[in-house]
């Protein structure tokens, strides 16, 4: 496996970003289509009606699913990179740190954290120049 990087740290899951969520999209925009179809047909406009509410709902399920998903993982990273912090330094980190920076800042190495932390806080950093001014990169392959 290539060593992660900023270049390469994004993930993508093959069978839920390019297999499932496009099936789901076709099916959705499918379903419209038929509904369209079928509009001046009372007995199938029932149906078709059924086959959307569905669909966008399944769309929804699997958005949903993703989004809280993600979600618990970063609550995840805030608790073990707040505990990192506070084994570092004996501190809480800074409470100006979002949780985006904060998930951002899981890359950097022990030696860099806290002065990053520092500079995250202090100048507003976004998590993508965050991740850019790690030096040595600490690989995260766990979050998807």
């Amino acid at each position: 496996m290539e060593t992660q990087s900023y270049a390469n740290h994004r993930q993508t899951v093959t069978p839920f970003h390019r297999v499932l969520l496009p099936i789901l999209l076709l099916t959705v925009i499918g379903s419209v289509v038929n509904l369209y179809q079928s509009w001046g047909d009372h007995e199938r406009l029932y149906n078709a009606s059924l086959l959307v509410v569905l669909s966008i709902a399944i769309l929804a399920l699997a958005l949903f699913g993703r989004v809280f998903a993600l979600k618990a993982q970063d609550r995840a990273i805030r608790a073990e990179e707040s505990l990192r912090h506070f084994v570092l330094t004996g501190k809480l980190p800074d409470p100006r740190l979002t949780i985006r920076q904060i998930i951002a800042l899981r890359f950097a190495p022990d030696g860099e954290f806290v002065p990053l932390c520092q500079k995250a806080a202090s100048e507003s950093l976004t998590p993508a120049a965050i991740k850019q001014a790690v030096k040595q990169w600490r690989p995260d392959t766990y979050r998807v």
